[in-house]
């Protein structure tokens, strides 16, 4: 069943021919042959160049394009900014009405062009020089005018595109996607951006979040917690024990401090070895006096591993201050649902 294609993709009713595995593959090695004439033939001593103006700016990076291109600029400004570096994209027709008032002498404009003859980008030059902003144009036609009009250039090698017609833009725009990113991860390592930092620009990603929430971020709390005292019915404590989504007591002293857990689990087994003797015991009797804990200020995702390592993983921790107070509890189902 997994291999068939959906009705709407029913290959054997169409009009056109077939894709080979062969051809698939030898698209793909044409495609790393021309991606590794790139590398082979890329100038790095103007990449060095390209990538210390980068990091020396004072201002903003501004990144554009027309095209297919301006999709690569779009994301390589995007990749930076993820990496606390100030980077925007700069549409050029909106430029060139009104948008230019962003760039300052502080800043660096990077043009992505093929060809380096893209008249929209060619407008936008003198506007953007007279800005005072520093322009670095990234091309791929040996001596266009982009390239000679420009502070900088820096020239990304391109055989020829994997495109039969050798017109389609898909060797050149990867080239200019992998160049991009390789400079920003070296402007990254210049930096020395941490694993922190880089997570705090992702506050909403799986990344972010283990490396921002700590177990006080997530946990239940106050009216949320499953509590009772140790001499409490068990039978008395169903309703509380099943109505918080904990799957479990907490069972706690006159001040709050944990003396133990009572999970359903242990209420099955109970009830099973118990018979109607259940009725009479206490929750204390029967509770686990040696629960695994943490506290509020462990990372999130310490949590997660503590409830998963042996001798057998557990669903909860219960919250404790230093003085074993309770103070919440954190659920294997709260951490799935934070994204952990």
């Amino acid at each position: 069943m997994g291999s068939l294609p959906p009705p709407h993709l029913d290959f054997s009713s169409a009009d056109h021919g077939d894709i080979s595995k062969d051809n698939l593959l030898a698209l793909f090695k044409s495609q790393q042959d021309l991606l590794n004439h790139f590398f082979k033939h890329l100038d790095l001593s103007q990449t060095l160049d390209f990538s210390r103006v980068l990091l020396s700016t004072t201002g903003t990076v501004f990144f554009t394009g027309v095209g297919k291109s301006a999709f690569v600029a779009n994301k390589i400004s995007q990749t930076l900014i993820s990496l606390s570096f100030r980077s925007s994209f700069l549409s050029p027709l909106d430029a060139l009405h009104g948008d230019i008032g962003a760039l300052s002498s502080r800043d660096v404009l990077v043009l992505f062009s093929k060809s380096g003859s893209t008249e929209e980008l060619l407008r936008l030059v003198p506007c953007a020089k007279a800005r005072g902003a520093f322009l670095v144009s990234l091309t791929s036609v040996p001596g266009n005018p982009l390239a000679g009009v420009c502070d900088m250039n820096v020239h990304l090698p391109l055989q020829r595109e994997l495109c039969p017609f050798n017109l389609a833009p898909v060797t050149s725009t990867a080239i200019q996607m992998v160049f991009g990113d390789t400079i920003a991860v070296a402007l990254m390592a210049a930096r020395n951006l941490t694993k922190d930092e880089y997570g705090a620009n992702h506050p909403a990603g799986r990344i972010g979040k283990s490396l921002i929430f700590k177990v006080k971020d997530v946990m239940k709390k106050k009216e949320e917690l499953p509590v009772c005292k140790e001499g409490d019915l068990i039978m008395d404590q169903l309703v509380e024990l099943t109505s918080k989504g904990c799957g479990c007591l907490l069972v706690v002293d006159e001040h709050h401090r944990l003396i133990g857990t009572f999970t359903d689990g242990d209420l099955r087994r109970t009830l099973k070895a118990s018979g109607e003797a259940i009725f009479k015991l206490s929750v204390g009797e029967m509770c686990n006096r040696k629960p695994r804990t943490i506290g509020p200020e462990t990372m999130a995702v310490e949590a997660m591993k503590k409830m998963e390592s042996p001798p057998s993983p557990v669903q909860f921790l219960p919250v404790l201050t230093e003085d074993n107070t309770l103070i919440g509890i954190v659920t294997l189902h709260g951490l799935v649902s934070a994204g952990l």
